[in-house]
């Protein structure tokens, strides 16, 4: 019985645990795409490359972002 409480409470802690790191990853992805799409910005009006720099940086955000997110769920999946 009581095995079976404990077992019951960390499936309910690894769900919130899962939820909470895809929240951070969605946030990150967020703030990075939007980082990286300013500083493209400023530098296409330094060099006056319009939307080259800033499409570029913002693609490379995302991408990088998605990299790092497979690179966790990888190590997540060996260590269960």
């Amino acid at each position: 019985m009581a095995e079976e409480k404990h077992k019951e409470k960390r499936e309910q802690l690894v769900t919130v645990g899962g939820i909470l790191m895809l929240s951070a990853w969605g946030f990150a992805m967020v703030l990075s795409s939007f980082l990286f799409l300013y500083i493209g910005y400023l530098v296409d009006e330094i060099l006056g490359t319009t939307p080259n720099f800033m499409l570029g940086s913002f693609f490379l955000a995302i991408a990088l972002c998605i990299w790092r997110l497979y690179q966790e769920a990888w190590k997540k999946r060996k260590d269960v």
